[in-house]
């Protein structure tokens, strides 16, 4: 059967509050009418424990990859970030659709989306290196990202300082992905009076977004 990786990274737990999740229900619906032979699994990051490269992954990373050490060798506190870690990226690795969600916060994504996605990068399993340079393994997959924006930075003084969906397309088109163009609802802070415009276009990107992904049969078994 078919994943979804439904990946959220927003502190509000209510779809009323946050007009990200607003957005992304309305992708997730359209979706599942054209798809629901398709599990949907939903990962609310800011309710989960998400590894962070510390001190013991670094470690347990640099001595499993080329220090000759086996798993039972290393501390048990490497041992817990390291296993951790493995468990976040099978479950990553075992998805065919993916949708992020997040806000743009002082120009970048949310810090623990950028932890979470510390976990995807592991050689052999999602990216390896040829003759021909690096190479993402993470094929036959599609995603697509909806991002709310307080400011204008599609066009404008402020393009060069958009870092969150710049990021988030560059990671997961080298791991190998098909990245679609993202959902942006911007000017929420700066244009109150055409906040309910700027949604409703958003959603109805995010409808057509959604057919061009249920009508996008990838499988990457």
């Amino acid at each position: 059967m078919s994943k979804l990786l439904y990946i959220t990274a927003n502190p509000k737990t209510e779809v009323k509050r946050s007009k990200g999740a607003q957005i992304g229900e309305v992708f997730l619906e359209t979706f599942q009418q054209s798809r629901p032979d398709v599990e949907v699994e939903r990962l609310h990051l800011y309710s989960m424990d998400i590894g962070r490269i510390d001190e013991d992954l670094l470690y347990a990373r640099a001595k499993l990859s080329f220090m000759g050490y086996s798993f039972e060798q290393l501390s048990e506190a490497e041992q817990n970030q390291y296993s951790k870690m493995q468990t976040l990226l099978d479950q990553f690795i075992n998805a065919d659709y993916y949708v992020f969600v997040t806000p743009l916060w002082n120009f970048g994504t949310p810090a623990i989306m950028k932890d979470y996605m510390d976990n995807m990068f592991k050689f052999g399993e999602t990216f390896t290196r040829t003759e021909e340079g690096t190479k993402g393994l993470l094929t036959n997959r599609k995603a697509v990202h909806i991002q709310t924006r307080g400011g204008i930075y599609a066009e404008g003084p402020m393009k060069e300082y958009e870092m969150g969906d710049h990021y988030l397309d560059k990671t997961l088109s080298f791991l190998g992905m098909e990245v679609m163009k993202p959902i942006i609802a911007e000017g929420l802070d700066h244009l109150p009076k055409q906040v309910p415009e700027i949604m409703a276009h958003a959603k109805q990107e995010a409808e057509k977004a959604a057919i061009e992904m249920a009508n996008d049969t990838v499988t990457h078994n």
